[in-house]
C-alpha cells in the first residue's frame, strides 16, 4: 500500500511530516494578519484609572500573582464558587495579564465589592485578623507609602506605546492630562465628576480612611474594580463538569 512506502522511508516521511505541519500552522496563523483584534469588544470594559493602575503597579510588585489568579474557568466548581467565568476582553487592558498558574489563596477575578474597603484594609494589614488560617504575609506597611501622584500622566503615556506598536491609545490626551486630578478624586471622592465620565464606574472615595494618598488606597481601589466592569449577566454560561 501507499502509505507504506511512505512509513518506511524516513526521508519522505520527514518531508510529509513537514508539509502537513507547515499547512495546519498556515491555517490557524493566516487569518491572524487580516483580523484588526482577536479581542471580542465588550461592553463596560475600559481602561484602569490612575489610582487604579497604581494598586495593581503595587499588586505586581508585592508578587500576588504567585498565589492569587485572576482567570476563572469554565468549569461548575469554578463558577459556582468565584462567579462567571473570566472573558478575554476584560484582560485586554493587562499588561502583563494576571491569569495566574497557582492558587495557594482565591482566585481575584471577581473579588471587586465583595467585600467592604475596612475588611480589604484589615486582610492586608494582617491577615489572620480575618482569616485566621491565612499563610498571606502581611503588607501593613502600604499605610506609610505614599503614592507618587504625579507620575502616572508619563505612565499612562507609556503604555500607549504597548497598543498595536505604539499606534494605538490606551489613553487619550485628556486621560493622559487629568491624571493627576483623577487619582487625586478617586482616593479623596472630591470633584470626581471628571473622573467618573472618563472611567465609568469608578469608585472614588478614600478607601484607607488616611487623608494621604497611600499604596494601600491604591491597591483597595484596584481589588475593589477587579471584575465589576462588565454586566456578566448577558453571557449565559456554558459550563463543564
Amino acid at each position: 500500500m501507499k502509505h507504506e512506502t511512505l512509513e518506511k522511508n524516513a526521508t519522505l516521511l520527514l518531508i510529509f511530516s513537514f508539509l502537513v505541519v507547515t499547512i495546519g500552522g498556515l491555517v490557524q496563523i493566516v487569518p491572524l494578519f487580516y483580523l484588526q483584534n482577536t479581542i471580542e469588544n465588550v461592553e463596560g470594559m475600559r481602561p484602569y484609572s490612575p489610582l487604579e493602575l497604581a494598586g495593581r503597579n503595587v499588586y505586581i510588585r508585592e508578587g500576588c500573582y504567585v498565589c492569587h489568579s485572576q482567570m476563572i474557568r469554565p468549569f461548575r466548581d469554578e463558577v459556582e464558587r468565584y462567579g462567571h467565568y473570566s472573558l478575554a476582553a476584560e484582560s485586554q487592558y493587562d499588561h502583563p495579564f494576571q491569569w495566574g498558574s497557582k492558587r495557594t489563596g482565591p482566585d481575584l477575578a471577581r473579588v471587586g465589592n465583595k467585600y467592604s474597603d475596612d475588611w480589604h484594609k484589615e486582610h492586608l494589614a494582617n491577615p489572620r485578623n480575618v482569616v485566621p488560617e491565612s499563610i498571606m504575609p502581611g503588607y501593613a506597611f502600604l499605610l506609610d507609602k505614599e503614592v507618587d501622584v504625579k507620575a502616572y500622566g508619563k505612565h499612562l503615556a507609556a503604555l500607549n506605546l504597548t497598543v498595536n506598536n505604539g499606534k494605538g491609545a490606551m489613553y487619550r490626551p485628556e486621560d493622559i492630562e487629568n491624571a493627576q486630578a483623577d487619582m487625586i478624586a478617586q482616593a479623596t471622592g472630591e470633584n470626581a465628576e471628571g473622573l467618573l465620565e472618563r472611567y465609568p464606574k469608578a469608585l472614588a472615595r478614600n478607601f484607607d480612611n488616611d487623608p494621604r494618598i497611600t499604596e494601600m488606597d491604591a491597591l483597595i481601589a484596584y481589588l475593589q474594580m477587579l471584575g465589576t466592569l462588565v454586566d456578566t449577566a448577558a453571557f449565559t454560561p456554558e459550563l463543564s463538569r
